[in-house]
Parts: C-alpha cells; sequence; structure tokens
C-alpha cells in the first residue's frame, strides 16, 4: 500500500511510503532525478518550444499558488520522527518572523502569483510561534497577491495544554483550520511515540478547535504502532470518531532509520505490527470510515459534510506553492527572471543559515530544478492517482494538451492487465484507482510511468 506517512505538506510531498501488501516501493528511480547537489541548478531553464506552448496554454497554473510556512521548532523529538525540525533553543521571534516575511515577499515576486489559493502553515510545531507572527506572514501575502478572504489558512497544532489555550488567538490571527496531531488515544503509545502529551490533552484540544472552527478541523491519527491489534485499532478509531470533526487523516507508522524508535524495534525492545495485520487496519478504518459518512477522497484523507482539505488538493492536482522558511519546498515557475519551466525548490534546512540567507538575499533556496515536461507529467501521475478520482481528461490536458491519457497509456498491455484485474480505471472521466487499487497504488505506478516515459522518449525520437 501507499501511504503518505505523518509530514508536512510542503515538506515532503514526493516522499515515497512503506508498502503494506506488496513491499517496499520500487519505483523510487523514478524519483531519483529531483535530488540534487546543494545550490546546483539543472538544465536550461528558458524551456524547449514546445514546453514554452504548454506553459502558455496553461497559464492560468503560473498565476495562483498555495503557500506552505515552515516554523522548524519543537520542543522535544518524536521517536518515529526524521523530519526538518530543531528542538526549541533562545529563538529570537522577531527575526523569524522578519525572515519569513521577507521570504514569502521574495517568493511571491519571483513566481509573479497574483492570486493565493490557500495557506499551511506547518512544522516542527508551529503552534509554537506567536499568534503575531501567523498574522504577519498572512498581512505580508496578502499585501503581494490576492488572498481572499475565505481561503483555507491551516495551523498544525501538537495537542498540549499551551497548544489548545492559544487556539483563539491563532484564529484572531486569520487561522480558519487547525490540524490537529492527535496520533493516539492511547497514553502508552502517545510515551512510546514520544509525544509530549495525553489522550486527554489530545481530546481537549480537538473539543476546543471544534468550538472555534466547527466543521474545519482535521485530526492525525497513527496506525500500526508497537504492540497494537487490528481490533484495539478498530476501537479506538470508533472512539475517535465519536468526538472528531469532519475531517481524519490515516498515517501508517514507518520505521525511518536513525530515529529511537527504529533503533529499539532493531534491538527488539519493541514490535510493530506484520505487513498482513497494518493491511487489515487499513481495510477496516476504510469501511468504519465510510459508515461513518466519510468519504476517502484520497489515499490518507477522509472526509465529510464537504471538509476536503483544498490545500493538500493543490499538491494533489500538481498546483504551484511556495515553500517558505527552512527546509521547506516549493513548486512554482519564476516568471520574474523570465523562466517558462516549473522549478521543484528547497530551501535551506538549518534555521541559523537559512536566517542568514535570507536576510543577504532575500530567500534561503538552497536548490532549483527545472522541471523538464515529462517530469511535470509524472508529478501529475504520482499525485494524481493518490486522489479517488484519480486525474480526469481535463485536468491531464492543462500539462498535456498534445497526447491525452488515452493516447499515452491506452496502448499500454500492462496498463490493460491492471484494467483487467480491477485495480485501474481509464474512461471517459479520466484515469483512477479502483478501491482494491488505491490501497496498492505503490505496485500500480511503475508501469505507469514506464510508459509514460516510452511515449515520452518516442515522441522525442520523433520530433
Amino acid at each position: 500500500m501507499f501511504v503518505l506517512l505523518k509530514c508536512s505538506p510542503g515538506l515532503c510531498v514526493l516522499r515515497t511510503m512503506l508498502s503494506v501488501k506488496t513491499g517496499t516501493c520500487r519505483f523510487r528511480a523514478a524519483l531519483s532525478r529531483y535530488r540534487y547537489r546543494s545550490g546546483e541548478t539543472r538544465g536550461n531553464a528558458s524551456g524547449s518550444g514546445f514546453e514554452q506552448e504548454t506553459e502558455k496554454k496553461c497559464g492560468r497554473l503560473s498565476e495562483e499558488a498555495a503557500i506552505y510556512v515552515h516554523w522548524p521548532y519543537c520542543l522535544r523529538r518524536c521517536s518515529y520522527c526524521n523530519f526538518n525540525k530543531y528542538i526549541s533553543r533562545a529563538v529570537s521571534q522577531a527575526t523569524m518572523r522578519e525572515c519569513l516575511e521577507r521570504e514569502t515577499e521574495t517568493l511571491l515576486h519571483l513566481s509573479q502569483v497574483s492570486r493565493i489559493t490557500s495557506v499551511f502553515f506547518g512544522g516542527g510545531t508551529p503552534s509554537l510561534a506567536p499568534p503575531s507572527t501567523i498574522a504577519a506572514v498572512l498581512e505580508t501575502a496578502a499585501r503581494h497577491a490576492h488572498l481572499p478572504g475565505d481561503a483555507e489558512v491551516t495551523l498544525e497544532v501538537n495537542p498540549t495544554p499551551a497548544g489548545a489555550s492559544s487556539l483563539g488567538d491563532f484564529k484572531v490571527a486569520g487561522v480558519n483550520r487547525f490540524s490537529v496531531g492527535v496520533q493516539s488515544l492511547h497514553d502508552e503509545d502517545l510515551r512510546v511515540l514520544g509525544r509530549d502529551h495525553s489522550s486527554q490533552d489530545a481530546l481537549r484540544t480537538v473539543a476546543e478547535a471544534q468550538r472555534l472552527c466547527p466543521g474545519r478541523v482535521s485530526v492525525d491519527v497513527i496506525f500500526g504502532r508497537p504492540g497494537q491489534t487490528a481490533g484495539l485499532w478498530e476501537t479506538e478509531l470508533e472512539e475517535l470518531l465519536s468526538v472528531c470533526d469532519d475531517h481524519v487523516s490515516l498515517y501508517q507508522l514507518t520505521l525511518e532509520r536513525g530515529t529511537y524508535l527504529f533503533k529499539q524495534v532493531q534491538a527488539g525492545l519493541l514490535g510493530v505490527p506484520e505487513e498482513n495485520t497494518m493491511a487489515q487496519m487499513y481495510d477496516s478504518a476504510r469501511r468504519i470510515l465510510g459508515k461513518r459518512g466519510f468519504l476517502q477522497y484520497e489515499v490518507s484523507n477522509f472526509a465529510r459534510n464537504g471538509a476536503v482539505s483544498s490545500h493538500n488538493m493543490n499538491y494533489w492536482k500538481a498546483g504551484q506553492y511556495l515553500g517558505v522558511g527552512p527546509g521547506a519546498h516549493g513548486r512554482f515557475t519564476p516568471r520574474e527572471e523570465g523562466r517558462v519551466l516549473r522549478e521543484a525548490r528547497t530551501q535551506t534546512l538549518e534555521p541559523d543559515v537559512w536566517i542568514k540567507e535570507v536576510q543577504r538575499w532575500g530567500h534561503g533556496t538552497r536548490r532549483r530544478i527545472p522541471l523538464e515536461h515529462l517530469e511535470l507529467l509524472e508529478e501529475v501521475l504520482l499525485m494524481g492517482l493518490r486522489l479517488a478520482e484519480g486525474v480526469s481528461h481535463e485536468h491531464w490536458r492543462q500539462f498535456s494538451p498534445d497526447a491525452d491519457l488515452q493516447k499515452v497509456l491506452g496502448t499500454s498491455i500492462e496498463v490493460q492487465e491492471l484494467q483487467d484485474r480491477g485495480l485501474l480505471v481509464l474512461d471517459d472521466r479520466g484515469l483512477r484507482c479502483s478501491w482494491e487499487g488505491l490501497a496498492l497504488l505503490d505496485s500500480l505506478l511503475p508501469p505507469l510511468l514506464l510508459q509514460l516515459q516510452e511515449h515520452g522518449g518516442q515522441k522525442g525520437a520523433r520530433g
């Protein structure tokens, strides 16, 4: 199963995940092209004639973008986490605020974005940031582009008593959606995960968030935890659904090399569920959520009453996004520089170094890669097939006006076999996974990517 591990959007959107049913994901080679040396810019960002024409035909895609803002500090490091975060120490709040504002302004200028579709504050623990910093970033964004009054503005919240008490201030600052990191309702499991809150803290935080932003609260929960059984998981999920709002994100626990939890499992001090049990947990969660009125709109995300995350939908639909803050990732076309190709950008990881770079140059972009047309189409497939709706023909044509899905994938024997097995659907609506296929996405992607690459190679040879 191809499942999005818990991570901040904009920080690791294209991360490949541990498979539950079919073994470790085998298509890392398709993503290896996105790794590059610090400071390197690859290729000719002015683009080929074909790529320039494609960009013109989907110009609207370059005129709007989401913004991801990364707050890198935490009070402690969770035992399973290997993301870009730093234990909070003497942080100059004024300096961080000024640098986040300045980088937001610079990237908006570089991208020439005229409309901001959503803003997401992730981390780290962004609920440790002063609400005044959140307000300042939003005000800066609104000064340099159109930020609609009803645009989704999400803040990730660590459900500690301190975090819950500040939610009202964050709402005043401009936040209108909270994503609460519940992770578990079992205190012992929270201790093993290294979390600094209790189950009661989490429930109180969810209740306060719902009071402030009813219908706009998401809860994150991790399954596959050490010692967890399928029965315990189903009971816990039912309890969570009795108190949660209208959005749930499920994340399979993945043991990341170098983390404390990984070392404990390797040493035999802790055991995690077997892959078949993990698969059972995921399948039962989908059924339970469905009975409670939640629609699965993405591999790991479920919503009812239309409470879909518009910010995350922008990622999955291959929209532009600006990554602000240490270690943030972005995808946008730097039109102010006269570029026509979208670039994959990564900001400097270390906060102290990032601050110096922003103060000197206005931004802390460490790495940038112009994405060739084939690479962009790969992202459209990789991200779009995570959605239950898949990739529509209309959406595909925005990125590939001269080669539709049927032309690119319809003649593939491997793709036809996946359809015959009931895992994939290619019809007049577009390309999407079936219910069974969505749980096996990692095994479906390699032949699709290979066929896309072969079609691109044939087109290049003819050209």
